[in-house]
């Protein structure tokens, strides 16, 4: 059985409908990558698994919870971890109370975040809003980590990043692939790296989900018909 499950997910900003039929998969220790064009739904889906948009249509399962029925800590409590797009730190907390505030019990702690992101450590009495966008990146994600979660959901995790800095990321990224052992579910436009992470991609459409498979079947052709400019 998946550990994430989206059936024929609609979902509406007001009257406007953003969601049209998103269906998707996560298994237990699996990467999915979602793709699609800016406008797509991609963090619209997101928001909606993560419960901080209410879903109309559809089924969202997540460990055989039904997510409807849950408000976002109660999602977040099952085992969900969100990394959001535009980082969100606690601008006037440290980096230490920004992970602290996250903490729940498990293996990933203040010492296991600074063995992934040792540059934490060392800014840990700095406010977050001292740090370089990067360094807020890291903390973004530490601070999902030490959620001890069961999903670990990145949303543009790289954007806007200097390079440098978003090759530490992915390698960051590779390391929880291959060794935290739970699930991912990763957006981000970098297609390269993308195929040596994900183990499947589902590309979204209008906010529908129109093509699902392996890295390997994710031909030119549709990325140009479903990620070209």
């Amino acid at each position: 059985m998946a550990l994430l499950e989206l059936e024929a997910v609609t979902a509406f900003y007001g009257a406007s409908q953003a969601l049209f039929g998103v269906g998707l998969t996560v298994g237990e220790g699996e990467c999915l990558a979602l793709l699609g064009r800016n406008g797509m739904g991609k963090t619209t889906t997101i928001r909606a698994i993560t419960r901080m948009l209410p879903h109309r249509g559809g089924r969202i399962v997540f460990d055989g919870h039904d997510l409807g029925r849950l408000p976002s800590h109660r999602a977040a409590q099952l085992g969900i971890g969100l990394v959001p797009e535009g980082r969100r730190c606690f601008p006037n907390l440290t980096v230490e109370e920004n992970l602290t505030a996250a903490a729940r019990p498990g293996p990933w702690d203040r010492a296991a975040v600074a063995r992934l992101f040792p540059r934490l450590e060392e800014r840990r009495r700095q406010r977050a809003a001292s740090l370089s966008g990067g360094e807020q990146q890291m903390l973004a994600i530490g601070r999902a980590l030490m959620t001890n979660p069961r999903l670990l959901i990145l949303d543009e995790a790289t954007e806007g990043l200097a390079p440098v800095v978003r090759q530490e990321i992915w390698v960051a990224i590779r390391k929880l692939k291959s060794d935290s052992g739970f699930a991912i579910l990763v957006v981000d436009k970098s297609l390269k790296e993308l195929r040596a992470v994900a183990d499947r991609f589902s590309v979204l459409e209008k906010g529908e989900s129109v093509w699902t498979g392996a890295g390997d079947s994710l031909t030119g052709d549709l990325v140009e018909r479903y990620l070209g400019v």
